[in-house]
């Protein structure tokens, strides 16, 4: 049960049970230093002692019970991230409360030639033995970081797109209104500023760096997110689409599709820290529109064997559900489901001190869990995800069965069924065509509310390990923008009755707001709540209520649409740059919530900007101006 105190733990380390046998001294020395508190005890002597206790308990019988620990999946990072995570404690201590640095530019931090991480860790002692609580004066951090680290970012370099036109041929023909074809082709020359490459030295010497090696250049999110993102590559390359950069976006693809086929799955980011975790499954999309416009068979060859690993990925294991209905029938969906039970490295302290409220070691690597299956849903953070919203201590994200992700799954089916029949593997579609039709199903009898006129996200009654059965009173009644991603889906968009419920629905959710639409109605403080609105959740709306036959649709999806174009031009007009979410109670105010500070760039709000011109285009008589 989670406390409502926060209030920090002297020692939290003190706490921590061992429940598993490790290998060796070494492997529980690894696991103990992934706990950035760790180093506390070490500070005060108890080190050696410590450790030897825990080790002489592990190989011996155990004697408390293994349930008193999340046993779930964990899939470590690198030696480099877990003491990166102890820099960041450092100057999260050191430096005055309203002055700390985003502690993600900690753990993005690469070493320095030519010392190596051995002989920086005995620095590190040196530098914080006298230290209690691992503060240190700020000049002496700041000096210390300067002699034995390149600063965050370093690791990727500038990378001039080959195929970058300053005014391609026919670009957004249908933009009428100069003022707005001018700020679009700004809008597409951002594109430069985003794109990179990842250091020579980075798969020359992998160890000393956090960053992962990729094959091809990569468009960044911007701001401080300075690697490849995988759920935002794909409305990043929706606007590449129409920007015609068809070999940036080939890169884009082919650098994610080696992530899958060295991991398994697509990582969050192309990062260490990144690889217990993936992002909303949109690889398959990627392909399906850069097909679309290029008809590149060589990619779909190659994507199709990438592809199905990742389907298995999001299919099995912990990430599977079965939900049975009234009817006795077991609908197979899938949930988020983090690879973690710590806090997460590039937000450690943060995540610590949120923690710090629970009593048991089991509490908080539940909580540790859920906080990182936030994170890989793309959606950190929201009252979706709490038992008790807004109380953040009731995360509870691997307990939902979300609508949206089994959007992209059934896209993903749909994808995968079209990609093969264009290979010849008439089979295979017709496989994925009938998965795909087991999965509208459950759309209807697990998420579908009648009474709402939308699909709403199921709360699981146990741990998901085992079929459970279906409870009307275990769908989540609150109204978010995820409740109307089905529409994105050609099926649904296609049923004239179902739009119809749905486009009403809509109407009368509360979501829709002068400049756009609202993640949710619960202003929480968190950033993928009220009142803020964010590129995805807009343009799956729209795209999905423009592609229907209904009139009623259509003119809904452009005024969306048209909404956020118009804040995103004052809020660049007024600012200089494209934020990451915007305020949508508000026309022309970027969004803000959340922990850390709003970033800009941004890859996909330009990526929507530029589709939704594309589809919509913007009249000469329709003045962009408020």
């Amino acid at each position: 049960m989670a406390m409502k105190s926060l209030k920090r733990n002297a020692n939290p380390i003190i706490s921590i049970h061992i429940h598993k046998p490790f290998l060796s001294l070494s492997s529980l020395c690894n696991y103990l230093s992934s706990f950035p508190s760790f180093i506390d005890l070490k500070r005060q002597g108890f080190t050696l002692f410590f450790l030897l206790l825990c080790f002489s308990l592990t190989t011996s019988s155990m004697v408390e019970s293994h349930t008193d620990s999340d046993s779930g999946p964990v899939v470590q990072t690198t030696p480099l991230v877990t003491f990166l995570q102890h820099v960041q404690l450092t100057a999260f201590r050191s430096y005055p409360k309203k002055q700390s640095a985003d502690p993600k530019s900690y753990i993005d931090l690469s070493l320095k030639r030519p010392y190596t991480l051995s002989s920086i860790e005995s620095a590190f002692e040196d530098l914080t033995s006298e230290s209690l609580d691992m503060s240190v004066p700020v000049e002496k951090l700041e000096r210390f970081v300067k002699q034995y680290f390149d600063g965050a970012g370093e690791d990727m370099l500038h990378h001039e797109p080959v195929d970058f036109v300053s005014d391609p041929s026919g670009f957004l023909s249908n933009v009428e209104n100069e003022k707005v074809r001018d700020w679009a082709r700004e809008v597409h020359g951002l594109w430069r500023n985003l794109s990179c490459r990842v250091s020579d030295s980075v798969r020359e010497s992998p160890g000393r760096y956090t960053l992962l090696p990729l094959p091809e250049p990569v468009i960044i999110p911007g701001s401080r997110f300075r690697e490849v993102y995988n759920w935002d590559s794909y409305w990043v390359i929706k606007g590449l689409m129409t920007s015609q950069m068809f070999t940036t976006a080939k890169g884009l693809v082919t650098n994610l599709m080696s992530l899958v086929e060295t991991y398994g799955y697509a990582l969050n980011g192309a990062r260490a820290y990144y690889t217990n975790r993936s992002q909303p499954p949109l690889l398959s999309s990627m392909v399906y529109e850069i097909y679309n416009v290029t008809k590149d068979e060589e990619l779909v060859r190659k994507a199709i064997p990438v592809l199905l690993k990742e389907y298995e990925f999001w299919n099995s294991g912990k990430h599977k559900v079965v939900i049975r209905d009234a009817s006795g029938y077991d609908h197979v969906l899938s949930r988020y489901y983090a690879m973690w039970n710590m806090p997460r490295p590039e937000s450690s302290v943060f995540d610590e001190e949120s923690a710090s409220g629970f009593s048991t070691l089991l509490e908080k690597q539940r909580f540790h869990r859920d906080i990182a299956t936030a994170a890989e849903s793309g959606c950190d953070f929201t009252t979706r995800w709490m038992r008790d919203p807004p109380h953040f201590t009731t995360m509870a994200t691997t307990s939902v069965v979300p609508v949206d992700l089994n959007v992209f799954l059934l896209k993903m089916e749909l994808d995968i069924a079209f990609l093969m029949e264009i290979s010849g593997d008439k089979n295979g579609s017709d496989r994925f065509v009938e998965a795909s039709k087991a999965r509208e199903k459950a759309f209807e009898t697990v998420f579908w509310n009648e009474k709402a006129g939308q699909w709403l996200d199921y709360w699981l009654s146990s741990n998901g390990d085992e079929t459970e059965t279906w409870k009307a009173e275990n769908q989540n009644t609150n109204v978010f923008a995820s409740n109307f991603a089905p529409i994105w889906i050609n099926s649904f968009n296609s049923d004239e009755k179902l739009v119809k419920k749905v486009v009403k629905a809509l109407e009368n959710s509360g979501l829709i707001a002068p400049a756009g639409i609202l993640s949710s109605l619960t202003d929480s403080g968190q950033q993928w709540d009220y009142p803020n609105g964010w590129a995805p959740q807009q343009e799956m709306i729209v795209t999905g209520l423009a592609r229907s036959s209904s009139k009623e649709a259509k003119e809904m999806a452009e005024e969306i649409a048209r909404r956020w174009i118009r804040s995103n031009y004052l809020v660049y007009k007024k600012s200089g740059t494209i934020h990451e979410k915007l305020k949508v109670t508000e026309l022309g105010e970027y969004g803000g919530g959340g922990e850390y500070k709003p970033q800009t760039g941004f890859g996909w709000s330009n990526g929507v900007i530029l589709a939704f011109l594309e589809e919509f285009g913007w009249p000469s008589h329709l003045s962009i101006e408020p």
